[in-house]
């Protein structure tokens, strides 16, 4: 069989899916078509036959997005795929209408809702055009049953045509379990873009308030911040409440030097970086919400907390500061418990290849 996969990024179809494209590779032939970044020789070295493809991953141009719906048509046309699997908003939409009026077989992915969904107008026009996208889908993949529900109830994709996966799974070998650090102070860790809806106006409320009642703990931030967020960063690290650090391709150190993660998100599909903290060992708080409370025994292996509310997310870091190291330490082992039981790697790989393999 021919397999193509449509994603919008390169870096993230290796980071998370690169054992379902191994898994793919026995069966048969993997064509991608992805922008060309990072993991492009990876991808080849595997065996995989790479196609650059440019998607304006975060524009809303009418005309160039025209442009990427003909280049999906020519590639369908070229490549003749037995089978699709589409990755983010604009493959998903403009690849599965190409992938339906072509007759072609496709898979549909839709690992979170974004910001399309956030805006009123803007996510009535997506609703539609993924109403039309997905009509001839052969199956539609969600990471977690609030973003299905949501499907349903706008009529965009019965249930029937709808898999559940527990996200991208996550591989406990490679994120082992790691020793519990002994800190001191407490190092707190987010990991991620450090933008509005990933929580952050909240997350510094709490660090100042925090640091005004006298606790003591560093806040590690791994990750890109936009522009509007650099005063505040710059006044946590000159202020020595904060360590920026980066953009880390390899968040494992991150992890292992940790005490807790926190990840106070608006909307998520499902949190790789609370899978990953979660298999490292490390308890979580984060927002009560699909795609993050998946992650979390609440009070056992973390805390959740609702969106946009810095006061509760300042209880729960509250809460986390005053337990011991050893309570830290076994509500992290309960994390990674529950990494074993419900999020390991080859289960979601064997329940995909099942789903996309199905007559």
């Amino acid at each position: 069989m021919k397999f193509l996969i449509l994603t919008n990024h390169s870096y993230m179809l290796w980071q998370f899916r690169r054992e379902l494209i191994e898994a793919l590779l026995t069966r048969g032939e993997v064509v991608i078509g992805t922008p060309f970044g990072e993991h492009v020789a990876d991808f080849e070295a595997m065996g995989c036959r790479m196609i650059e493809t440019a998607v304006d991953r975060r524009g809303v141009n009418p005309f160039k997005d025209l442009g990427l719906y003909r280049t999906y048509c020519r590639l369908l046309k070229d490549e003749k795929p037995d089978i699709v699997i589409t990755y983010s908003i604009k493959p998903n939409i403009y690849g599965g209408y190409a992938c339906r009026r072509a007759g072609i077989p496709y898979c549909v992915n839709v690992q979170g809702l974004g910001t399309a969904f956030q805006k009123k107008g803007l996510a009535a026009l997506v609703s539609v055009m993924y109403r039309e996208a997905l009509k001839g889908a052969k199956v539609v993949f969600f990471e977690n049953g609030n973003n299905a529900a949501l499907f349903r109830d706008k009529k965009i994709i019965p249930a029937e045509k709808q898999c559940l996966l527990p996200g991208a799974g996550i591989n406990l070998m490679r994120y082992a379990y790691q020793a519990y650090p002994k800190n001191d102070p407490v190092r707190i860790l987010y990991l991620g873009r450090i933008m509005k809806e990933k929580g952050m106006d909240e997350l510094f409320a709490a660090v100042d308030t925090l640091r005004g009642e006298g606790y003591r703990f560093t806040l590690d931030l791994v990750g890109f911040f936009e522009d509007s967020y650099k005063a505040q960063v710059d006044r946590l690290v000159e202020a020595g409440v904060a360590v920026f650090h980066g953009f880390r391709e390899d968040p494992r150190p991150c992890y292992a030097q940790a005490d807790c993660v926190v990840l106070p998100s608006y909307h998520e599909g499902m949190s790789n970086v609370l899978l990953e903290a979660a298999a490292t060992g490390r308890p979580l708080i984060t927002s009560d919400i699909g795609g993050c409370r998946e992650a979390v025994a609440p009070d056992e292996s973390g805390f959740l907390c609702p969106a946009k509310d810095s006061k509760a997310l300042t209880a729960c870091l509250r809460r986390l500061l005053s337990l011991s190291r050893e309570e830290r330490e076994a509500m992290g082992q309960a994390g990674r418990r529950r990494m074993e039981e419900r999020f390991e790697k080859s289960m979601v790989v064997d329940m995909t290849v099942e789903a996309v393999m199905k007559p």
